[in-house]
């Protein structure tokens, strides 16, 4: 199926660490096709999916009252196919990685200096850039394939780093970010539960919008989490050393019939994956962060999405049970990536954060909570996501 429009064709260049030319053509190449569509039904789901995002702003507005509903011409929208997404995240991850790459490159650089023989000694001085490049190249095509399997996964996203220049200078300064639904995954979504097209897209939309007023109202979101994810990856650089080994690790764990039972997984649902891999206290403080700043976007979105009645969505309730029973049914393959990657865990989470919206919502009202919105010390904490109380409190509502 191919987008009406689709992100920036020109992939992110290597920067050494990883291949993000080699990740975008990996992930393009490897992203299932979808749903075979001629020219008039591909331009019909494309104009259909624009109006329904553009009809689902009011109502986001409405629901969650956030004045930022208002007015979204910080960003756009773009309806794309699987290929097309997998390399838009290619650019987004470019960004969002940026500053841990190159923690990890000085720290290499480092490493060589204090290992380096001294000239006419026979070492090879092309030696460390080889193995530099053979490891950019292997890291790229890991990263392309992970994101071609789940490009067949994501209904929509809303990315605010993409639009990111790389250097820190250019960053501070760049406004906005690109809202991608999936149009191949929507339509066999839709399908496959057997629910009004036109419905379940309004319903997506919502979701999706909801995270694009989220950054608006909060302009300062996303500098702060680029700053949590630098901290966590600076963490993680400096315990380089014992990270590969409990990769590994892990992997084998994965490989092992029951070594991760189900009674495990809800004792520490906040855990899966390579989530397991952190270790020591303050990559765990960083992480819990991150977790619970995911978890209040996801849950509120879901609180959002699920704030619609029949008047404006007639199917919902059909909607919901179906697409709430979904994955029942999973391939060894798709359940062994989805417990590598931690995506389980992180749908637990998710429906934390909206428990956590709810329950605020409930005691101080939709105003009270969009205090949430005001400050990157207004941020919930992990043990606030699961006690929303404890989170009034610390906020005197």
């Amino acid at each position: 199926m191919t987008p009406q429009r689709s992100p920036a064709t020109k992939p992110p260049t290597s920067n050494g660490m990883v291949n993000w030319e080699l990740a975008a053509r990996t992930a393009a190449n490897l992203a299932p096709a979808g749903p075979a569509l001629n020219g008039s039904e591909i331009s019909e789901a494309v104009d259909k999916l624009r109006a329904a995002a553009e009809k689902s702003v009011p109502y986001v507005h409405e629901i969650s009252r956030l004045e930022a509903a208002r007015d979204l011409h910080d960003s756009e929208v773009l309806v794309v196919d699987r290929a097309s997404w997998a390399k838009a995240n290619t650019q987004s991850f470019a960004v969002m990685m940026d500053p841990v790459l190159r923690a990890v490159a000085a720290k290499q650089d480092q490493s060589a200096q204090g290992n380096r023989k001294v000239p006419g000694t026979g070492a090879n001085p092309s030696s460390g850039s080889a193995g530099t490049a053979l490891s950019a190249t292997v890291t790229g095509a890991q990263l392309g394939g992970a994101l071609a399997f789940l490009s067949s996964k994501v209904l929509g996203q809303y990315d605010p780093f993409a639009a990111m220049a790389p250097t820190a200078s250019e960053r501070a300064q760049a406004s906005g970010g690109r809202l991608l639904l999936v149009a191949p995954n929507i339509i066999t979504v839709e399908r496959d539960l057997k629910v009004d097209p036109a419905d379940f897209r309004l319903w997506v939309c919502l979701h999706e919008q909801t995270h694009r007023v989220q950054f608006a109202a909060a302009p300062w979101l996303r500098h702060h989490m680029l700053g949590e994810i630098e901290k966590l990856g600076a963490l993680l650089v400096g315990d380089s050393e014992n990270f590969g080994e409990r990769l590994l690790q892990s992997a084998k764990q994965l490989g092992r019939p029951g070594a991760r039972s189900k009674d495990a997984a809800l004792e520490n649902p906040s855990r899966g994956g390579v989530l397991d891999l952190l270790q020591n206290p303050d990559q765990k403080a960083a992480l819990s962060h991150l977790t619970a700043v995911m978890s209040l976007l996801e849950g509120h979105a879901n609180v959002v999405m699920d704030g619609v009645d029949q008047s404006i969505v007639p199917t919902v309730r059909t909607i919901r049970q179906r697409f709430n029973s979904r994955g029942k049914d999973r391939g060894a393959i798709e359940k062994f990536f989805r417990n590598l990657l931690g995506l389980d865990a992180k749908m637990r989470q998710y429906s934390d954060g909206a428990k956590f919206v709810r329950d605020t919502v409930a005691v101080v009202g939709m105003d009270g909570f969009n205090n949430v919105w005001t400050q990157a010390e207004n941020l919930p904490t992990e043990p606030e996501i699961h006690n929303a109380r404890l989170w009034v409190e610390r906020m005197g509502l």
